[in-house]
């Protein structure tokens, strides 16, 4: 089954701290860097991802664009987050596709739920995105562990005595 993640773009940036206090420096970084953290949250659990920004209130706003390998969207002119995570969420929502929508907006997660989608606060959504930070790390400090492992088949016990040997342990 495809999972697709919808996220209220503003919505998580006001809440997660790190992003908010960006936010109050600088708005366009505060959305690049929640785009950066979707598309590490992308990489790890190969979801689709979908970031919903508000425009109704910017003429001749209204745009798609792709970054990270996350799917970037500023709504038209008199249209909000909300509406348009309403309406891709009955545009995707399917037997073969889980659309999860990320926001603490009451309203739009009782809509959510209602249409059959699930739904994640921007709490949830900020530890998930922890867990897979922590995850990546490890991940990656396994991977050059690994790496500096000999290439010759050895039991683990006896690449890790050598291990040792190499960094000068006894």
């Amino acid at each position: 089954m495809k999972d697709i993640l919808l996220v209220d773009g503003y919505n998580i940036i006001g809440d997660w701290p790190e992003l908010k206090e960006l936010r109050d420096k600088n708005l366009e970084e505060a959305r690049d860097r929640l785009v950066q953290k979707m598309a590490e949250y992308r990489a790890y659990k190969g979801w689709d991802i979908k970031v919903i920004f508000d425009a109704h209130m910017v003429e001749g706003a209204g745009r798609l664009y792709q970054k990270y390998l996350v799917d970037v969207i500023f709504t038209k002119e008199n249209e909000t987050a909300d509406d348009r995570i309403e309406k891709l969420t009955g545009e995707l929502k399917n037997v073969e596709t889980r659309v999860h929508v990320a926001t603490s907006d009451y309203a739009e997660q009782s809509f959510t739920f209602g249409s059959g989608a699930l739904r994640k606060s921007a709490r949830e959504l900020r530890v998930e995105m922890e867990m897979v930070e922590q995850n990546i790390s490890r991940d990656v400090t396994e991977q050059a562990r690994q790496e500096h492992m000999s290439n010759f088949p050895l039991p683990r016990e006896i690449a890790e005595i050598f291990e040792k040997w190499r960094r000068g342990g006894r």
